[in-house]
């Protein structure tokens, strides 16, 4: 192995040994830890040091790095607290994530680290939007995500690249190619013959380095920077390594030959570059057994600092309030100035306006968004106006968008995804009910990000275009969602979404877009989410729904029902307003909860299940539910209409009436 010390102090070399030493000395306490109990997995990354450690002392404090599992060199090399990084193995509350999540799953702000979470290659488009805000801001800073070759093969790892380079971010993917997935070689992960070759497609630079020479890691990625720098290109790396212990210690190293282990043995980046050192005489054995005996020492002393903290009992409110980020809304009430007849979708357009203006650091991101202003045009205009830094086209990639919006708020912006259709937000699940809705509650990062979702069937666009997937999102914490029924509602709680910290999923009805009209201030006003509304009043039966539902239901009412009915518009359904529906409950003793979305395992079965616990001496009836069937959205208006649950509300009240 050949080290090139070229421009290099003899205290910058001396400097990159003890951050080198010390990931592993720390390791083998680790796994010494493990066989004792006192630690419950471990995720051993001896062997791969040169790598974290290399790329973080090439970079500045203050730029960010996405690790992963096998980085503790990244951990330690920013100076994070060692107690406190034993605090969090040991799962407890003084840990960066209070117990919440285990080892390297965790980020800190104060530190300039996003941690991983187990869906490999997540963080690659977290760090295209960290990248965004810093080009955005011009402040040549560079951002490094890490992900294993393994990693690779996920559509986020080519969403990321693809977006990075058509955006052309600061930004090092850096490719840990340690020979194996698991347990799964590379022969059986991937065809071409490097990773590197996967650079070529997306127009990346790409470069092959020997991720065990710690100099050679260091100087590429010095190297890399200044060339990002200056020309703003995003840069693949692909660093060949080997883990010289199992996946995880538990899996072993059985399925890996034995020859193989002693050619990467030979390699090993830690003795190779203490060879090295002695060999130029930089240092020497007795400054070397020095300095070790002064790191294990330090481990010693941190490890059983953090041994003898106590765990604490769970507190059940903590758990819950951390769920979200803290935020009361100071509620801007509407004002008695003009107002102006507008449609639902001009409606959502001026209240997207006003929240661009108000502020700066909103960016919106969505197919087809700027010049064609999105397939419904609620944003024709808005390059105009903002410009293509704030209204960008994307392009068909929706998990590596939303990860973006989660890497800007990181850097304190705020993010608005369009999906061209909610149904299409599939491709963006995991980013969503893994990454935005886990974020607070892991390590106290929120995620200021509005997603909104042209829904509904009623179009005649099949079962790709028509779907209410509210309820995919219903039984994720740390998510909210709003669904307004009406242009006032949706302008208002809009920007009351934008004013939220936390990850919204806002849900605007296709059918509602261009069809209804409405009364609405032109000046900025918010309407709080989590609050129901009451349309109608009446005395026999309470109608609990939202979106199309209050307008199927209002029809109905106007047409003549043989009850009279109490009509609830939920507004919010993540937090659902349970105040309103309890008083009304009590005042008709008989409940119908409907909505569009297919019956079974619906946003109503849980608003059902709870009023027959909690209201259940305020009935006079079974709480009764209506929605649409059990099959996708049909395409055919005739199946469509079957589908739909309309005929089947009226019959329900009918029916709950004479109860």
């Amino acid at each position: 192995m050949k080290f090139n010390s070229k421009g290099l102090k003899e205290e910058q070399l001396v400097e990159l040994y003890k951050n080198i030493v010390k990931p592993r000395l720390i390791e083998e306490k680790m796994l010494l830890l493990l066989r004792q109990g006192k630690i419950s997995k471990w995720f051993s990354g001896i062997g791969q040091e040169a790598i974290a450690v290399g790329v973080t002392e090439a970079l500045e404090k203050d730029e960010y790095i996405l690790p992963m599992h096998r980085n503790l060199g990244v951990f330690t090399s920013r100076d994070i607290p060692m107690e406190k990084l034993f605090l969090q193995f040991q799962g407890k509350k003084e840990g960066f994530t209070k117990g919440r999540d285990r080892s390297f799953h965790f980020g800190t702000r104060v530190h300039h680290i996003v941690g991983m979470i187990s869906h490999l290659g997540a963080q690659l488009a977290v760090a295209n939007g960290i990248a965004l805000a810093n080009q955005i801001e011009k402040n040549g800073k560079v951002v490094v995500a890490f992900t294993g070759e393994g990693g690779t093969s996920e559509g986020d790892f080519h969403e990321a690249l693809n977006v990075a380079s058509v955006w052309q971010l600061p930004v090092i993917f850096l490719i840990e190619n340690n020979g194996y997935g698991l347990s799964t070689p590379i022969k059986e992960q991937y065809r071409c013959k490097s990773l590197v070759d996967r650079g070529i497609g997306y127009g990346i630079k790409a470069l092959k380095i020997d991720g065990n020479n710690i100099l050679e890691v260091y100087n590429t990625l010095k190297k890399c920077k200044k060339e990002i720098q200056k020309s703003s290109k995003p840069i693949l790396i692909e660093a060949m390594t080997f883990r010289m212990r199992g996946h995880e210690e538990a899996s072993g190293t059985a399925y890996v030959p034995q020859n193989l282990m002693r050619e990467w043995e030979e390699k090993d980046p830690v003795k190779n570059y203490e060879w090295f050192l002695l060999k130029e005489k930089i240092l020497d054995e007795n400054s070397i057994d020095k300095l070790k005996k002064e790191i294990k020492k330090e481990i010693s002393s941190c490890w059983d600092k953090a041994d003898k903290t106590p765990f604490e009992e769970p507190v059940e409110k903590e758990e819950m309030q951390d769920i979200y980020f803290p935020f009361d809304l100071k509620q801007v009430q509407e004002s008695v100035g003009k107002k102006e007849n507008k449609r639902f979708v001009d409606a959502i357009s001026d209240g997207l306006d006003l929240a661009m203006e108000k502020y700066s650091n909103l960016i919106l991101m969505g197919q087809d968004i700027a010049d064609y202003g999105g397939v419904f045009k609620i944003t024709k205009g808005f390059i105009e106006k903002f410009g293509k830094e704030r209204v960008r086209n994307t392009p068909i990639c929706e998990s590596a968008i939303v990860g973006a919006g989660l890497g800007l708020s990181i850097r304190g912006y705020k993010a608005m995804v369009e999906m061209q259709f909610a149904d299409f937000v599939s491709c963006g699940f995991n980013q969503i009910v893994n990454n935005l809705a886990k974020s607070h509650y892991r390590w106290e990062q929120n995620a200021d990000v509005v997603v909104r979702m042209p829904t509904g069937a009623g179009v005649g666009a099949g079962p790709f275009h028509s779907q209410s997937n509210e309820a995919w999102f219903f039984n994720t914490p740390g998510l909210k969602i709003v669904y307004p029924s009406n242009p006032k509602d949706a302008k208002g709680l809009l920007l009351s979404s934008f004013e939220d910290p936390n990850p919204i999923m806002y849900f605007e009805h296709k059918v509602l877009y261009r069809s209804i009209s409405g009364e609405v201030p032109l000046e900025y006003y918010t309407i709080p989410i989590g609050k129901g509304k009451k349309v109608t009043e009446g005395e026999e039966i309470t109608v609990v729904t939202y979106g199309m539902g209050v307008h199927w239901l209002e029809k109905m009412i106007n047409e003549g029902l043989n009850a009279s009915v109490e009509l609830i518009d939920l507004r919010t359904l993540l937090p659902w307003d349970k105040d309103i529906v309890k008083e009304s409950v009590k005042k008709t003793g008989k409940v119908l909860v409907c909505h569009e979305d297919s019956i079974t395992g619906g946003v109503g079965a849980e608003i059902a299940a709870w009023i027959s616990e909690n209201c259940f001496e305020y009935l006079d009836a079974p709480v009764m539910r209506e929605g649409s069937l059990d099959t996708p959205v049909p395409f055919t208006k005739k199946l469509e209409d079957q589908y739909l649950p309309v005929s089947r509300i009226k019959e329900k009240v009918r029916e709950l009436s004479e109860y």
